[in-house]
């Protein structure tokens, strides 16, 4: 399918109240946009901050936040999108799930592959083991969450069928703030594509200030928008056009090692 020449995108910047899933989607609910998107994109763990507690706040894949979600994305006419706490067959998942607007279509899902030791995620939560593409509007988009932008072999672009937007979700606190931009901007040039970056801003559960600084780069790995130290909502249409005129003109991903995709 030909991509569409346009695809909008929302990102929500919040300050996520801590182990608090009901008052968090009721600030969803006030800060989504009023005009038209085609994806609403919120941070890593949006219900509940980056906690260990899973066993306390973990949901069932078909619990009250996807269901709400399904609910928002329906109403909304677009697709929502972030990553949660999910059990699942006695194990606890950091998920992003992707949620379209039609009722009848199955979520996308995305369990994080690379857990943050240092906060011991590796002891809590199971890693996934597949890279996971959305499908939308003929856009292929690539999802990852927060420590996943440090390993950029999982994160490569296919030479064979390149993605036009790759999407980090995170609770990446201020004290790293730094390598957080870098990275993402190494992603964008190196992928020769758009990359989104969706941040949360405020101190955790453990008094773990987060800046923010979400930010969406074109595929030159230049800045389109970022915002620092405060709640923000940001809708911004991507081109692909734009895009694919790029790679033409500048053709890396013709010479780039292949990692063993097929097709």
């Amino acid at each position: 399918m030909q991509p569409a020449d346009a695809f909008t995108l929302t990102l929500i910047q919040p300050d996520i109240r801590w182990e608090q899933p009901a008052k968090n989607l009721a600030l969803y609910e006030r800060l989504f946009p009023t005009q038209p998107t085609d994806a609403v994109i919120l941070p890593e763990m949006f219900t509940t901050g980056f906690t260990m507690n899973a066993a306390g706040v973990a949901e069932p894949m078909y619990g009250a936040t996807m269901q709400w979600m399904q609910k928002m994305a329906s109403a909304l006419q677009c697709c929502i999108a972030g990553s949660l706490i999910i059990a699942e067959n006695g194990h606890f998942y950091n998920r992003f799930v992707w949620v379209y607007p039609d009722e009848n279509q199955e979520p996308t899902c995305y369990d994080k592959r690379h857990l943050f030791r240092m906060g011991k995620e590796h002891e809590t939560y199971t890693p996934g083991n597949r890279q996971v593409y959305v499908a939308y509007k003929g856009w292929q988009i690539m999802l990852q969450v927060c420590y996943d932008l440090r390993f950029p072999v999982w994160s490569r672009n296919n030479p064979h069928n390149p993605y036009h937007l790759l999407l980090y979700v995170a609770n990446w606190p201020q004290v790293r703030s730094y390598p957080w931009v870098q990275l993402l901007k190494a992603r964008a040039i190196e992928n020769l594509c758009y990359v989104a970056g969706v941040n949360r801003v405020g101190a955790d559960g453990h008094g773990v200030y987060h800046s923010g600084n979400s930010l969406l780069l074109n595929f030159k790995g230049e800045p389109l928008w970022t915002k620092q130290d405060e709640t923000a909502v940001y809708t911004h249409t991507l081109s692909y056009p734009d895009l694919e005129q790029f790679r033409q003109q500048f053709a890396a991903l013709q010479d780039a090692d292949d990692f063993g995709w097929v097709g």
